[in-house]
């Protein structure tokens, strides 16, 4: 869920307990050109009407896009004649090029604008939709997810930007509580949906509507991009770093490939390599930034030395794709390993809950995404109230409280499974619930705790780590759940295992909670 932000405003945190000023800032309309002299919109009443519709409704379609598939596998399989290699890679293509995309996508969107980078991946995963209710073909349905993802990577860091630069203060903590929200109804409700919209077989459609319905919604906030959303650019426009674009690049889908393929294949030599490789080309990527920013500071110490004034670096010079400087913040570096943690637990509980359900208690996608509602339900519950809790107690405290609430939720799973394996679905529940209403106070704190302290000039960068680190954490708990789930035994004593392993990882994330700054 992937997904995979913006000026910073100076001593705010997106949590509501600090005033939230940006630096210089002037009142903004959505016809604010990338060539203003301030680099961030100035933050609650100067956000145009509109503005939170357009992105989280993206935000949206690709969390739901994200976790529908999974219900469609089947359908496609019957239709287009897919075989397990297909069907597999219909869903790894989508998940591959999001994770791989988004760093450089925070790039561009610092370069060229973020709303202009926003609409162009708004309008490529709006046509690649199309692409995929209409194709004739498995090759093609995987070719057109792979699209879509791409599309899901250039929209993603923009969203965070545009939330970071556009609100401040109680407001900006309330759009962070919506964009929570709106991922987790994405992702929660993602089956169900699909369930409803493959019975119900709109024009006879079957499968196909869990794609084409993206095409009115899509277009719709298409039309809305340009009136609703304010242009925003870091200072200086940075050049690309077309090495650092390659190494992260290929290093980010060595990385990635392997732990969505080796499961099912069971970890063959090539996984491993692949995993090696990507270790290698991520630490030359970190020394090749690192070297990076060291010449543009002397650049810039040179040109502030000869013209008496100076900045990072002049327009369009050399400049790390990721800046080394993030990670000398407290609030960046231990709020990484906070998402890294949590999302290392929600992908991963979203499949075994699914296998369980239909593969264990033999329901339909329709059933189980019945059952996932219990979660829906105490999600929404406190997802709407995360902004409130967190002005009260802080970002990090609340965090922690939700953190303890999906261990409490997830233990009670196990207990439910344990205690009564042949027992009513409907025993689960409670423990569904209680996790809901724990991912509900994590969600919106856990990112905007990692952006409260990101400089402006720093901010596309930010949001393309912290969206990666997302989709690399969902990878990898499903590739490490899953050897726990397929590690033997009934459907029922697999699924108990790995929900508390998991309960275990929601501990793991209260204690990394003592990292983050208090009043975060």
């Amino acid at each position: 869920m992937s997904s995979v932000l913006t000026a910073r405003p100076s001593t705010a945190t997106a949590t509501g307990n600090a005033t939230d000023n940006a630096p210089g800032a002037a009142s903004n309309t959505a016809s604010t050109t990338a060539s203003t002299t301030a680099p961030e919109v100035e933050a609650a009443a100067g956000a145009p009407r509109g503005l939170l519709a357009v992105v989280l409704t993206a935000t949206f379609m690709t969390a739901l896009d994200f976790f529908v598939v999974n219900v469609a596998v089947p359908s496609v399989q019957a239709d287009l004649g897919a075989g397990p290699a297909a069907v597999q890679w219909v869903i790894a293509g989508f998940s591959l090029a999001l994770a791989a995309g988004l760093v450089t996508a925070g790039r561009l969107g610092d370069r060229y604008g973020r709303r202009r980078v926003f609409g162009l991946g708004l309008a490529l995963f709006t046509l690649a939709s199309a692409g995929c209710g209409l194709a004739p073909t498995a090759a093609a349905l995987v070719g057109a997810r792979v699209v879509q993802g791409l599309a899901a990577a250039l929209m993603g860091p923009q969203v965070l930007a545009i939330l970071r630069t556009a609100f401040s203060g109680a407001a900006q903590a309330r759009a962070f509580a919506r964009y929570g929200l709106t991922m987790g109804v994405g992702a929660v409700f993602g089956q169900l949906i699909g369930g409803l919209l493959i019975r119900a077989d709109l024009f006879g459609l079957g499968w196909r509507s869990c794609f084409l319905i993206n095409l009115p919604i899509g277009l719709a906030a298409l039309a809305l991009v340009r009136r609703c959303l304010p242009e925003s650019r870091a200072p200086q426009r940075p050049g690309l770093d077309p090495v650092g674009v390659l190494l992260v690049t290929t290093a980010l889908t060595a990385l990635v490939l392997p732990l969505i393929q080796g499961p099912a294949q069971g970890w063959p030599l090539w996984t491993w390599l692949c995993l090696g490789g990507a270790v290698a080309l991520l630490a030359g990527f970190v020394v090749h930034q690192h070297r990076t920013r060291t010449r543009a500071t002397a650049t810039a110490t040179a040109t502030a030395t000869g013209s008496g004034s100076g900045s990072d670096s002049a327009p369009g010079s050399a400049a790390p794709l990721v800046d080394t400087r993030l990670f000398r913040t407290r609030a960046f570096g231990a709020g990484l390993l906070a998402q890294l943690a949590f999302w290392l637990g929600q992908a991963s509980f979203f499949l075994v809950l699914a296998l369980y359900l239909q593969l264990g208690r033999g329901l339909d996608a329709l059933g189980a995404g019945l059952v996932f509602t219990a979660i829906g339900l105490g999600y929404l519950l406190t997802s709407n109230a995360t902004h409130r809790v967190a002005a009260r107690l802080g970002g990090a405290r609340t965090i922690g409280v939700g953190g303890l609430l999906m261990a409490v939720g997830l233990g009670l799973l196990a207990l439910a499974v344990y205690g009564a394996p042949g027992g009513s679905v409907w025993w689960l529940t409670p423990g569904l619930f209680v996790d809901g209403l724990g991912m509900g106070l994590v969600i919106a704190p856990v990112t905007s705790v990692v952006l409260a302290g990101v400089e402006p000039q720093l901010v596309g960068s930010a949001a393309g780590v912290l969206a990666t680190v997302q989709q690399v954490g969902g990878a990898l708990g499903i590739a490490l759940i899953g050897l726990l789930y397929y590690g033997g035994g009934d459907p029922a004593a697999a699924f108990g295992r790995s929900v508390t392993a998991l309960a275990v990882l929601e501990l793991v994330l209260v204690g990394l909670v003592r990292l983050l700054p208090r009043k975060g």
